[in-house]
């Protein structure tokens, strides 16, 4: 009988990966509205300082948005700005994803038990999901309360103190945003890119606020509201994109460049014959994979195993924030026939 050997390991070794830039305006349009997954991004130290890193974003970050939404509410009582009432509204909602947000990553600390034999990481793509939610709440006020206005226009005041508040969100944003998106990649965090996305998406439609003020300076009094229409369609387009990224993340999708980094850096350790059959999955902050590899059927056990925690190591350097390796070794004549008989069906 052919050596085979289950080995795992639970700690995490990884490398930076530059990501290609956009080659295309309209790329980098989208971009700039739309969160990405960097799965090749750098890897963080440990799983529980990444959740420290992240908590402490949120929490200042919490802070920056909720005193940018508060200044723009107070201007909003006084202009009767429907454009400024709707960014204003995304923004109290946008600083609010950080509690969802911050929740999970406070969870995914949490050891693993008897119940939940992988830990609670997976509770940052449930946050997520929430995320998606709000997002879209906040796209159907700031619409309802713009059509409302274009049915019945009203008088905008004050139109210098309006520009002035969406500068100020659109500066309150982007600085968030930037905070967010870098600390969500660093620490492989899906609701944290998408979270600032977001915030990214809440800058650009705060300087559509200013448009609209000129607008209304300008004679045009609906520029108003359209501008608030305007922000309602940016909001569903980075909804758009945050779904995108959580939902594929809920069905444990991968860079299929993580998969061939793990490939072959299993085909190059000494004794392999072959790798197959790769599995991988997200689970909070780190990834967790499964893959099969040929060795000579001569082999012992003892040496079988050997050649197993090679190729363990193998993958945890290869891949970032590769935290545990399960690798299943076996014949390689019986290798050969499995894969051949898989072939034959497809």
């Amino acid at each position: 009988m052919g050596a085979q050997d289950h080995h795992e390991h639970a700690h995490g070794h990884g490398h930076g990966h530059a990501a290609r830039g956009p080659k295309a305006v309209w790329a980098r349009l989208l971009h700039a509205f739309t969160p990405h997954d960097h799965d090749t991004a750098e890897r963080f130290d440990s799983a529980l300082e990444s959740s420290r890193l992240g908590v402490r974003t949120l929490v200042w970050s919490f802070l920056a948005l909720m005193a940018t939404a508060a200044l723009q509410a107070v201007v909003v009582a006084f202009t009767s700005s429907v454009a400024l009432l709707g960014d204003t509204v995304h923004n109290f909602a946008d600083a609010l994803t950080a509690l969802p947000v911050g929740a999970a990553l406070l969870l995914g600390r949490r050891a693993a038990t008897r119940r939940f034999t992988y830990g609670l990481g997976r509770a940052e793509d449930l946050a997520g999901v929430v995320v998606v939610v709000l997002i879209a709440a906040s796209a159907a006020a700031a619409g309802y309360e713009a059509l409302n206005r274009l049915a019945d226009p009203g008088q905008v005041s004050h139109l210098w103190a309006v520009a002035a508040a969406g500068v100020v969100g659109f500066a309150g944003n982007e600085l968030v945003a930037r905070w967010r998106i870098r600390v969500g990649r660093r620490i492989g965090s899906a609701a944290l890119v998408a979270d600032g996305a977001h915030a990214r998406a809440d800058g650009f439609t705060s300087l559509a606020v200013v448009g609209g003020a000129a607008g209304v300076a300008l004679g045009f009094p609906l520029a108003d509201p359209l501008v608030g229409l305007g922000i309602t369609v940016a909001i569903a387009i980075v909804g758009y994109g945050a779904a995108k990224q959580v939902g594929a993340r809920l069905l444990d999708a991968v860079d299929p460049h993580l998969v061939r980094a793990a490939e072959q850096a299993a085909r190059a350790v000494e004794g392999v014959a072959g790798a197959d059959d790769v599995r991988m999955r997200w689970i909070g902050h780190g990834l967790r994979a499964e893959l099969s590899v040929a060795v000579a059927a001569e082999l012992s056990v003892a040496e079988a195993h050997r050649i197993a925690h090679r190729v363990e190591h193998a993958v945890l350097h290869a891949v970032p924030r590769m935290r545990a390796v399960v690798v299943h070794t076996e014949p390689e004549h019986q290798a050969e026939a499995a894969h051949a008989e898989v072939a034959h069906h497809r």
